[in-house]
């Protein structure tokens, strides 16, 4: 066994006479991993060293976000007081329009429980029958409580048709009595509302922005089933659908609200918009505010004296891209008249005038890329033309000299894997961004992808989505 190892060491030592233990032989699987290694290291290199293309892909809506406010409601109402003591029985409903003589509540010594006598005029079971339709239409069981202003609705129509009988000749008073019962009726068209917030005297001469501290702010119900003593609120009376709502604003704000007159308003708790005139208010103590004049809607908001809003001032909606995607280009214009068609009567070209080996003169059909048509001119680029160049009208002996060019804004496309221009229109624009116009002829489209820097690029690179 020894004898065997000491030849193989032998072998080992005539076949590596240096002694050194060889880590890597040259042969051909050698030289093929270290191209394909070298090959890789220069990729590598390439791609961290070269300008990328970044791609942008064009989105649809309003250039930016717009405003959002907390506003105060400011309108003319005045809070009803109880013209003496006892137990209140109430027949208009809460939030509900009524007439000028029309019945808001009753007071008794005592409780009443029981109901009105029956009705029978016609008319008014015709009135009664069709808020009971109405009602049931947008009726919904999680809004229960609903029923009572059914309720006292329909008990002041059947009141109401009572009093009239009594008092046929008219009511001119704010108080009537009805067997035990003091009637009061209102003394103004208007709304009703069984809600006090201590805000029933605000005024927008004098407004102030300790007015928008909603810490402090609370709703106090007016409705009870206890006895009341004369003088006690029973509700506010809102005598005009005319209404205000008041915005504190910045310096910075009123400079681009100035030549604002009127404005759309989005209302945020129903999203329901409306037209308001604008105008912006400067208070002694140096703050500002815009006042917004509505002429209908306040009744939907009369649960808060605060409504959130937001100001539709950014109208213009189209195509959003990046500034930096917008490039300027030249092209030459050639009259429309000098046009053709190809073989499939689709594809728009010209005839170019050229001549043949032997100089006899001849034309050529053409078809560059279209890029704008405007003012009765084609705009198309120097792929297929230079200056200098002559087209033909055809059937016609009329030539152009191609030299006018006009320039366009556009971007560049990378639907087809390179860039290539696409006239745009502009809207609206900041810094950053802006809108173009939707459906522009040879434009772009939403869900287009564009190169979002445009000095990073030429005409016709290969780009990587």
């Amino acid at each position: 066994m020894p004898s065997t190892l000491f030849k193989s060491r032998t072998k080992q030592a005539k076949n590596n006479p240096s002694g050194v233990r060889r880590v890597f032989t040259l042969n051909i699987g050698t030289i093929v991993f270290g191209l394909l290694f070298i090959y890789i290291l220069i990729s590598i290199l390439l791609y961290v060293t070269a300008t990328h293309v970044r791609s942008f892909q064009v989105t649809a809506g309003p250039l930016a976000r717009n405003a959002e406010y907390t506003g105060i409601a400011v309108y003319t109402e005045h809070v009803v007081s109880a013209d003496a003591s006892g137990y209140v029985d109430y027949y208009a409903g809460d939030h509900a329009k009524v007439k000028r003589g029309g019945v808001v509540y009753g007071i008794s010594p005592v409780k009443n429980e029981a109901s009105l006598t029956p009705v029978s005029d016609a008319a008014t079971l015709k009135a009664i029958r069709e808020d009971c339709e109405q009602f049931s239409q947008v009726f919904a069981p999680q809004n229960f409580h609903d029923i009572y202003s059914l309720k006292y609705m329909t008990e002041g129509e059947i009141l109401n048709t009572r009093l009239a009988e009594r008092h046929a000749g008219g009511i001119s008073s704010t108080s009537l009595s009805y067997g035990d019962a003091t009637i009061s009726v209102a003394s103004h068209d208007g709304i009703v509302c069984y809600s006090t917030d201590g805000c029933e005297n605000l005024d927008y001469k004098s407004i102030s922005p300790s007015a928008f501290d909603e810490k402090n702010y609370s709703m106090t119900a007016l409705k009870t089933d206890r006895r009341v003593a004369a003088g006690d609120p029973l509700y506010r009376l809102i005598e005009s659908e005319d209404w205000s709502l008041l915005i504190p604003l910045t310096a910075k704000q009123i400079v681009k609200m100035n030549n604002l007159s009127n404005v759309r308003v989005k209302f945020l708790k129903d999203g329901v918009t409306q037209n308001a005139d604008f105008t912006i208010l400067t208070m002694s103590d140096g703050t500002y505010y815009g006042k917004l004049d509505f002429n209908s809607g306040l009744i939907r908001y009369l649960d808060s004296r605060f409504i959130d809003i937001e100001l539709v001032t950014n109208s213009e909606v189209g195509l959003k891209i990046p500034v930096s995607s917008i490039v300027s280009k030249q092209f030459f214009t050639i009259p429309e008249e000098y046009a053709t068609y190809g073989g499939n009567k689709k594809n728009i070209g010209f005839l170019k005038a050229t001549a043949d080996r032997g100089g006899n003169a001849s034309t050529t059909f053409v078809q560059p890329t279209i890029y704008n048509k405007a003012d009765g001119r084609y705009y198309v680029d120097d792929s297929v033309f230079r200056e200098g160049d002559i087209v033909i009208r055809d059937g016609s002996t009329d030539r152009f000299i191609i030299r006018d060019r006009a320039v366009l804004e556009g971007v560049y496309s990378m639907n087809k894997g390179f860039a290539v221009f696409r006239k745009i229109v502009i809207l609206d624009k900041n810094e950053d961004y802006c809108i173009v116009e939707k459906g522009t002829p040879y434009g772009i489209a939403q869900f287009d992808n564009i190169v979002e820097n445009a000095s990073s690029v030429k005409d016709s690179q290969i780009t990587a989505q």
